[in-house]
Formats: structure tokens, C-alpha cells, sequence
């Protein structure tokens, strides 16, 4: 699986700077009166959705109100102290759909609690558990026993909270894995937050917040960035890569589970920490770093370009990790923002465990009702998945056999143009930009050539939804294919390109499938249909062809006399009972018409496409993807016998192990793919033959070249040779 790194796109409100503390390393602070007013903390709010933030960041200084004119200004302001001021300007966040999280300092149990109604998360660095660091004389709120107390109490109240070590204010090596120590074993502790000190120039008379919008905005726009240097104070200590590295490992050795945040504005090196084992660069705040306001955070955008070179995914996330986001940890309306403003973020729901007896039903083919689908695709349990698993395999051998099949073919995407536009696509792009191809005639005839002397019996031919493409086109490629290799097998057109064809000609679909077989379509490839469910499709691709419009394409097709395969993409944002849903229609869909000739589940890969960067969506587990796999076997019934594992999806590892999870089909060599390619898949986009046999002997099977329709035409049994 490939490493993903996150972060939070948040905005920033310090809210006030007043602090009783006289931390020597601090230019944040200040210890006159400090404190937004309303319309200012309104006015950077409404200035969120310009930032496209998730979040909001409340710093303060620690206990504010100690000072007389903060506490003036409250009373005058309507409020009896700094915490319900704070409460105040989270209601107003999430009114506008942003998830506080809060930094108040050391606070009590009572006002942890009163702002965990209207907070995602909340946050307190522990810093150093040395109680005697020059770096904090004066400042009793930091001695390490207050604020241990702070984060446990959170604890106890169910609060998702992020702490941290501050490194290099002249702690020990000894102390700095002390501190990791005392934060290790907390079952609330999402992220620990690794921060080395970087030394400051004081800020008299100036407002740091607006120094670091300042320099956030320039940083943004250009990419040119002057991080001033200053001398390292006698208290401080060295901080190296080195310290840096054994603070990243100790911190995955102690807490395996936790987000490990580095700060990617405060040194050159964060690329190397995250090789090192860091998972989270914070939050990449639009209007800068409040702390450290000389030092920018880089932009989402110059973040994902570093990491891409180094192999990595930039994923966001909201502040409250999903382990984090249900009633026990969230507070009710705090739960309704984030189910109703980011749904694509809540971790996908269990609705429903099996009965008894429904795995036997499933696997004497029989077809059940929504609630049982429903609960076949949510029960995790470890037990029901080893009983899916040979039930889904005892079925599958009934139907299929033990012969493990697969087809010899090319993929050819004649062109990446495409004016949909889905959140889960890496492939299309539009006609402008730079990435933008569309083979010619040549270089087409070049590829079918390759194929035919590799011996491939198939070209897979689908493309994105070109604007400058007539029926004509699409009819030419056909035509082409077939005059270049007259016995080729043309797996060709997406549902989407067929409806698109049927737009831009005014032709009903029997026409258009009438006109595409006389120019060499043999059959038809069963893809667009991601969740055959409205509610999913309008919300990863609200320009595609509704569930309707697919299946009146697919009867078309079948009726034209096409087979089609059909197909399933899962593991985004789909719930079960909307899986439940496509495997009803899919069902329905062959009774009617018996022109499905395999299923061909796709599990969603997340890391280059807009869904997985800006959504959270994860990489499916090998575990979720196979037991899904047995799920998909069972919810067929004996109405498909052909069930394929995608290896460019999965890997040729995990398509082996499912072989023993319902699947009878490896798919095909494929020798080019682009679709999860660009997506970020890390399978690779070719298998020759002896891969694919390789694999069905390593499960203990025989295997078989087929062609597309299922008609064998080379055998490799069991320790022979091609027969």
C-alpha cells in the first residue's frame, strides 16, 4: 500500500494573545490587554470558504482573563469569562461549516467539557516533562505535571486531542524521550506533534498574526519564500536531522497507532522525516503561522509536488482523525457539521450484522433481501468473514470450477481528454491542459500492432468524454482497429462514451449499437458504473449518466446482441446499504437479459485523484478488500459465474489470495493502463501470460488463457506446461 501523508487545510484565529506565561522561546505572547472583537473574528470567518479551509485553529495565550482589561472587555462584550467567548466564536465557526479546534493552554475539567460541545478536537503541547528548563521560568502553566493533568482530564471526557514535544529549548536527549514516554498509552492522543524551536525576533508594537498572513500570501503566490535566521539563545539546545529522525522512530515505536506531525515551515528537512516514518504535516494554514509568522507554511500544492517526487500522497484531513468521528467523541452538533458539511470524511458505517443462516442462503445462490445485503457488506466480524470466505469459494467452485482464467489484451485510451470531471478520476483532464493527449492514426495502428504480436486476442478501448468527438470518431477507431488486425476482439465503450455518442448524434441507443457493431465492436465493457445509486454518483461525479441512463445502455447493448462485463467501484465514500443497492440492480439487470459475462469489482484507488486529496478518502485494506470480494460472490448468487480480482487495482499478491475469496478470474495482461495508473496505483500496468499462471499455481489452481466471451484457448495445468 502506499505511504499517504496528511494535513489539515485549516485557517487561523488567535483569538487572544494575553498570557500569564513568560516563556523565554515565545513571540506570540504579549501581556497587555489582546483580543479580537466580534466582527473581526466574524470577518476572518466568512473569509474561510475563500481559503476552501476545513478547519479553524483557536490559539490563545494562556488564561487571557487574568488580565484586568480582558476581562473588561468580556463582561462589556456579554461574557463572564475567556472560555465562553471561545465557545462563542466555535459556534460561529461551525455555523459556517468549520470544525474548531482549539489550543486554549491549561484549562480545567469544566472548561475542557463546556468547549467540547462545540469543538471537533482540542490540543495542549506537553512540550518537556523536565520541570526545571530555563525556557519556562516565570511560567508556571507549563510545569509538565499541570499540563499532564489537562491532557488526561480530556481524556476522561472524550475529547480527541493532539499534544506534542517541543524539541530544542534545552532539554535533554534523555528528556525529549521521556516526554514521548508520558504521552504514549492515552486511547484520546490522535496526533503527537514532533516541533522543533526555531528562534524569533520579538514583535513590540507589531501584530503577529498579520506578519504571517503577510508572509502566507506571498509564500502562496509565488513560491519564494525569506525565512529570517536568528542567533540560537544560551538556553537552547542543537536540534539536528539526526534528533529528529530518533524522535520520528521512538514516536512509532511507543504510539503505532498515533499521527506523527512535523512542522514543514520550520526546517528544510520535514521530506526526510517523512521518509523517516512521519504521517501529518499539520495544519497548511492559509493565513500563516501565528507562532512562528516569518515562516510560512508551503501550500497544499507545493507540498503534494514535493512529496509526488519522493513517491508519497498528500491527503487532507479534517482536524478530528475518523477513529474520532461518532457519538462517543463527538458532540451532537458537532457530529451534524461534520455528517452533513464533510460526509466524505466519516468513516463508513456498519449497518447491521448477519443473521444466522444468510451466508448458507447466499451460498446456495439464493437471493437476498436489501437488509441482508446490507449486512453481508457491514458485518466485520472476524468469524463472518472466514465464513464468507469458504462460503464465497464453495460457490465459486460450484459455478466456475477450480480453472483460474485470464485474457491476453491490450489497453488503449485513445485519448485522456475528458469534460466530466469526476472527483475519483487521476486520468481525464481537460482539452487545455498540458497533460492532454489524443493519439493519431499512426501511433493507434503502432499499438494494435504490438498487440497482435504479443499475442493478445483483445483491445480494451475506452477514453475520456472528448468535446470535439463525433459519432464518426468513435465509429473511425473501430474501423481502424479492425483493418489493422481483422481477427481482434474490440472490447470497446464505456456506458459514457455510449450515452455521449447517443447526445451528439440524436440517436437512440439500439442505433448507435447497431451502426458500432458494423464497424467492429465485438463487446462491451460493463465500466461508469462506480455505485449504481444516485445518491453516490451525485456525489463523486454529478456530471455522469445516472443509474437509468447506465442500465438503459447496458439492455441495449445486450439486446444488440453485446455481452458486457459489469462492474463495481468501492471503497470511497459508498455505504453498505448502497452497495446493497448496485448488487440488486446488477442482479435484476441479468434476469432480464443473462448478457453479463463477469463482475469485476474495482477497489478505489485514492492517492492522485480529487476524492482521495481533498476528501480523506483512504486506500481500502487488503483485509476490507477481500472480505468485500467474498461479499460481491455471494451477493451474485449463481446469477454471474465469473467473478475477477483486479490485480492492477489490489496487487497480483492480494488477487492471488483471492482466489480463495470467491474469484475464478485474474483479468488481463493488459500491457498498457493508464485509468489507475494515474489514479496512483502502485501495481504496475502490465503482466505477461506466466505472471498471471504464476499466480493461479501459487493458490494451487490451474489456469487458462480465454478469450473475451469465455472460451478457453490454452490450458496451464498444475506443474505442466501449456497444453
Amino acid at each position: 500500500m502506499a505511504r499517504r501523508v496528511t494535513f489539515s487545510r485549516n485557517l487561523t484565529l488567535s483569538l487572544s494573545r494575553t498570557c500569564r506565561c513568560y516563556c523565554k522561546y515565545c513571540a506570540f505572547a504579549t501581556h497587555r490587554a489582546h483580543l479580537h472583537e466580534p466582527e473581526e473574528v466574524e470577518r476572518i470567518l466568512d473569509g474561510a470558504r475563500r481559503h476552501r479551509a476545513k478547519e479553524l485553529l483557536v490559539l490563545t495565550g494562556e488564561a487571557p482573563d487574568h488580565h484586568p482589561g480582558v476581562r473588561k472587555r468580556l463582561l462589556e462584550l456579554g461574557f463572564e469569562d475567556f472560555t465562553g467567548y471561545a465557545a462563542w466564536a466555535c459556534e460561529q465557526a461551525l455555523e459556517r461549516g468549520l470544525l474548531p479546534h482549539t489550543n486554549l493552554g491549561v484549562l480545567s475539567r469544566e472548561d475542557l467539557a463546556r468547549l467540547r460541545e462545540v469543538t471537533a478536537s482540542q490540543g495542549l503541547m506537553l512540550e518537556s516533562v523536565n520541570p526545571d528548563l530555563i525556557a519556562h521560568q516565570g511560567s508556571p502553566t507549563k510545569h509538565p505535571e499541570q499540563r499532564l493533568a489537562t491532557i488526561r482530564a480530556a481524556g476522561e471526557l472524550k475529547i480527541p486531542f493532539t499534544s506534542g514535544i517541543l524539541v530544542g529549548i534545552g532539554e535533554s536527549e534523555a528528556d525529549r524521550m521521556a516526554s514521548l514516554e508520558a504521552l504514549a498509552g492515552f486511547d484520546h492522543v490522535q496526533e503527537v506533534i514532533l516541533q522543533n524551536f526555531v528562534p524569533h525576533r520579538r514583535y513590540y508594537g507589531e501584530e503577529p498574526a498579520e506578519i504571517a498572513t503577510e508572509a502566507a500570501e506571498g509564500y502562496w503566490r509565488t513560491g519564494i519564500g525569506d525565512v529570517p535566521e536568528h542567533e540560537r539563545p544560551d538556553w537552547a539546545s542543537e536540534v539536528t536531522i539526526a534528533d529528529m529522525k530518533r524522535l520520528v522512530a521512538e514516536a512509532r515505536r511507543l504510539m503505532p497507532d498515533v499521527g506523527i506531525q512535523i512542522p514543514p515551515n520550520l526546517a528544510d528537512w520535514w521530506p526526510e522525516l517523512v521518509r523517516a516514518g512521519a504521517t501529518d504535516l499539520g495544519g497548511l494554514s492559509a493565513n500563516g503561522d501565528h507562532i512562528s509568522p516569518e515562516h510560512p507554511f508551503p501550500s497544499p500544492t507545493q507540498v503534494r509536488t514535493r512529496l509526488a517526487a519522493e513517491g508519497f500522497a498528500l491527503s487532507e484531513r479534517l482536524c478530528v482523525y475518523p477513529q474520532y468521528i461518532d457519538e462517543t467523541w463527538q458532540a451532537p452538533r458537532v457530529l451534524e457539521v461534520i455528517r452533513s458539511r464533510h460526509p466524505s470524511f466519516v468513516p463508513r458505517r456498519r449497518e447491521g450484522l448477519l443473521a444466522p443462516g444468510t451466508v448458507e442462503r447466499a451460498r446456495d445462490g439464493e437471493e437476498l433481501t436489501p437488509e441482508e445485503l446490507t449486512a453481508l457488506f457491514s458485518d466485520t466480524r472476524p468469524e463472518v468473514a472466514e465464513d464468507m470466505r469458504q462460503a464465497a469459494d464453495a460457490l465459486r467452485a460450484e459455478l466456475a470450477g477450480e480453472l483460474v482464467t485470464f485474457v491476453v489484451n491490450r489497453n488503449i485510451n485513445v485519448s485522456n481528454v475528458c469534460t466530466v470531471g469526476c472527483s475519483f478520476c487521476g486520468f481525464g483532464v481537460s482539452k487545455r491542459s498540458p497533460d492532454a493527449y489524443e493519439h493519431d492514426r499512426d501511433d493507434f495502428v503502432r499499438r494494435v500492432n504490438e498487440a497482435v504480436a504479443y499475442g493478445a486476442t483483445e483491445i480494451c478501448m475506452q477514453s475520456g468524454i472528448h468535446p470535439d468527438w463525433g459519432l464518426e470518431d468513435y465509429l473511425g477507431w473501430l474501423r481502424l482497429a479492425k483493418e489493422t488486425a481483422p481477427g481482434i476482439h474490440m472490447h470497446a465503450y464505456s456506458p459514457m462514451e455510449i450515452a455521449h455518442m447517443c447526445d451528439i448524434s440524436g440517436l437512440p441507443p439500439a442505433e448507435v449499437f447497431a451502426r458500432l457493431r458494423d464497424a467492429g465492436l465485438d463487446s462491451t465493457p460493463g465500466t461508469a458504473a462506480e455505485v449504481l445509486h444516485d445518491g453516490v454518483r451525485e456525489r463523486i461525479s454529478p456530471n455522469k449518466l445516472p443509474v437509468s441512463r447506465w442500465v438503459e445502455i447496458i439492455e441495449a447493448s445486450h439486446r444488440s446482441g453485446l455481452r458486457s462485463t459489469v462492474t463495481v467501484m468501492f471503497g470511497h465514500i459508498e455505504q453498505p446499504s448502497e452497495l446493497a443497492e448496485h448488487m440488486r440492480v446488477v442482479r435484476a439487470l441479468q434476469r432480464r437479459t443473462g448478457g453479463f459475462t463477469e463482475f469485476v469489482p474495482l477497489s478505489f484507488i485514492p492517492f492522485q485523484t480529487l476524492l482521495g486529496r481533498t476528501q480523506g478518502v483512504r486506500e481500502i485494506s487488503r483485509e476490507e478488500n477481500l472480505r468485500h470480494t467474498a461479499a460481491f460472490r455471494l451477493a451474485l448468487g449463481r446469477s454471474i459465474p465469473s467473478l475477477q480480482a483486479s490485480w492492477v487495482k489490489m496487487g497480483i499478491d492480494a488477487a492471488t489470495e483471492a482466489l480463495r475469496w470467491g474469484v475464478n478470474d485474474l483479468g488481463g495482461t493488459l500491457m498498457e493502463e493508464s485509468i489507475s495508473r494515474m489514479a496512483g496505483s502502485q501495481h504496475g500496468v502490465r503482466l505477461d501470460p506466466d505472471d498471471l499462471v504464476g499466480a493461479a499455481h501459487r493458490a494451487g489452481r490451474p489456469a487458462a488463457e480465454r478469450t473475451t466471451l469465455y472460451e478457453i484457448r490454452r490450458r496451464y495445468e498444475l506443474g505442466r506446461l501449456a497444453a
